[in-house]
């Protein structure tokens, strides 16, 4: 019996990174090929491609928000709002692939700034990877997945 596997629209071959560009990973898709592959991209829904980059923040109150690098405004409520529909809509996901370094969608592998744009570590969840790890889904990153 096949899965539902959430999976990174961009890994899937779709033009939707912030540059209009693709990450297709054919390795990762023969992974899963007999899976129900269900892609995603909060950042294509919400601000369309191309966009400009945005970044992981952690703010003065230790929470993480998502900051675009060209005006500086948060844009974590668009995101959130996109993760938490698309698993209210998609209940039976069982496994969760993210790109990579992604601010949506990045598992343990995003780069988190201060707020002065100092960089803090490279180990942060997008705000969508953290949404799924939160429901109990089990999360990869796209690298890490081929390695384990």
């Amino acid at each position: 019996m096949s899965r539902k596997v959430a999976i990174s629209a961009c890994l899937m071959g779709c033009h939707c990174r912030y540059d209009g560009r693709t990450n297709h990973n054919q390795e990762l898709l023969t992974l899963f090929e007999k899976d129900k592959l269900i892609a995603f991209c909060p950042e294509d829904s919400a601000f369309g491609t191309p966009r400009p980059t945005m970044d992981l923040v952690e703010s003065v109150n230790d929470e993480i928000v998502v900051l675009s690098n060209e005006g500086g405004e948060n844009l974590l409520e668009p995101i959130l709002s996109y993760a938490q529909n698309f698993f209210r809509e998609n209940p039976d996901i069982e496994l969760f692939i993210g790109k990579d370094r992604s601010p949506s969608c990045a598992v343990a592998s995003g780069k988190v700034y201060d707020v002065d744009k100092n960089l803090l570590h490279t180990k942060g969840s997008g705000i969508m990877a953290q949404v799924a790890i939160d429901l109990g889904i089990e999360a990869w990153g796209s690298e890490l997945y081929l390695q384990s």
